[in-house]
């Protein structure tokens, strides 16, 4: 017991106060998170709209945070991650405000599709701003204590919607709005991340992400690691409720195991892992996180499906804060908005296509077929990312002038020059 609670010690120590701040606007962010995940029965039950329809909207939405990833990532760069953070929370409080009053379709469309813009613009501000927080030596630990804060907030949102929307839908955007802008208050009271301070000519020195060739290759690969893990949104649930008979209560307590396993052992698990090469471990929980999907459908009974989903949460937890890190150490100070926005870019495209490709094929050729892909998928990206290891491998992490390199992997063991920091790798 001791061990344990030393281990537990060690993993949320060495933690600036800044990260904390950050992790509790997080936290008080998503534990309003209510309309998304209710925002197609709200549709079609309280607007009209038809499943398709609807379907639209949370497309639009899916194509606007692309954009808002994007543009959060470049104006953090450019005027500081924190005017960013308290700017496109407020927009997006003030947004599902109106979106719960519009009734004209086309009105709802344009709403959706710009509060995406506002709301998804916060993520790679909250990423760039944890990234210059942490010290070089605890950025994976710095953003899976982000995670932490997302999912506990995450554990809220939802159920309490249920709540309310069984009273009153309008009561949802309400909830959603105001924790958006007390998430805001919190950053604009108690955030004091400094406001980058850099001439024109420095802005334009700066790195790209899209002509660093080994880090487009890593964004291909989370576009793949993205159109398994939005399965969990769309057809994942349908397999529960055809494949084993889940009801609802079911499906919600089968969410409630991932949540809770990440809550418990994330930070410990990290903490142990973060002098390993990030892509070698990213490369296993890849393929735990698409093989414990592609084991659904091989068994029948909760405690089954309960396995699985330990399975793909060991995965989820071995590769979402080690991709992000690589991400954020790619870059240089000066690029680093950048360079997480297009990270989150890569999730948002996948967003946008992935429920509905998967729902095709599932609907053509069923869920054995589906589910058997998604394990494929997890074998591509474990020969991919270990291959982009030696490459992306000696990524730094720049803090002032400073220059720390990431573990490289077993064959790439050497430090990066300093210059790396400055200009990504030729490809």
């Amino acid at each position: 017991m001791r061990r344990l609670l030393a281990a537990y010690r060690e993993a949320y120590s060495g933690l600036p106060r800044a990260l904390w701040v950050l992790a509790a606007a997080c936290f008080v962010n998503r534990c309003g998170t209510m309309v998304l995940p209710f925002l197609m029965l709200y549709l079609t039950t309280q607007r009209g709209f038809s499943a398709a329809s609807a379907g639209i909207v949370l497309s639009l939405y899916g194509l606007g945070s692309g954009v808002g990833g994007l543009l959060g990532g470049t104006l953090s760069d450019r005027i500081g991650a924190r005017y960013v953070q308290v700017g496109a929370l407020s927009l997006a409080g003030g947004g599902f405000v109106v979106l719960g009053q519009l009734r004209a379709p086309m009105a709802i469309h344009a709403a959706a599709f710009a509060l995406a813009v506002v709301n998804e613009a916060f993520r790679p501000a909250n990423g760039t701003a944890v990234a210059a927080a942490a010290p070089p030596e605890r950025l994976t630990q710095a953003f899976s204590l982000r995670r932490l804060a997302l999912n506990l907030g995450m554990t809220c949102g939802p159920a309490l919607g249920g709540v309310l929307a069984a009273r009153d839908y309008g009561l949802l955007f309400l909830v959603d709005g105001g924790t958006c802008l007390l998430a805001a208050g919190v950053l604009a009271a108690l955030d004091r991340t400094p406001v980058p301070r850099r001439t024109g000519a420095a802005a334009a020195a700066a790195a790209s992400p899209w002509r660093d060739v080994p880090f487009l290759a890593l964004l291909a690969l989370a576009v793949g690691h993205a159109s398994v893990l939005y399965q969990f949104f769309s057809t994942y649930p349908l397999a529960l409720r055809e494949l084993h008979g889940f009801r609802e209560p079911q499906v919600g307590s089968v969410y409630a195991i991932n949540t809770i396993l990440i809550v418990l052992v994330e930070m410990v698990l990290v903490r142990r892992l973060a002098a390993r090469a990030p892509l070698h471990v990213a490369a296993w929980g890849a393929l735990l996180f698409c093989g414990g999907f592609a084991l659904l459908p091989l068994g029948r009974g909760y405690l089954f499906v309960a396995a699985t989903v330990v399975v793909w949460t060991c995965g989820e937890m071995l590769t979402m804060p080690f991709l992000e890190t690589v991400a954020a150490a790619r870059a240089d100070e000066r690029s680093r908005g950048r360079y997480i926005g297009a990270y989150n870019f890569a999730y948002s495209s996948a967003f946008a296509a992935a429920p509905a490709l998967g729902a095709w094929v599932y609907q053509r050729s069923g869920p054995t077929t589906l589910f058997a892909g998604c394990g494929v998928v997890g074998i591509v990206l474990w020969v991919g990312l270990r291959a982009l290891s030696p490459r992306l491998g000696r990524a730094t992490v720049s803090t002032g002038s400073a220059v720390v390199p990431l573990p490289a992997g077993e064959a790439t063991t050497e430090p990066a020059p300093p210059t790396a920091a400055l200009a990504p790798p030729a490809s």
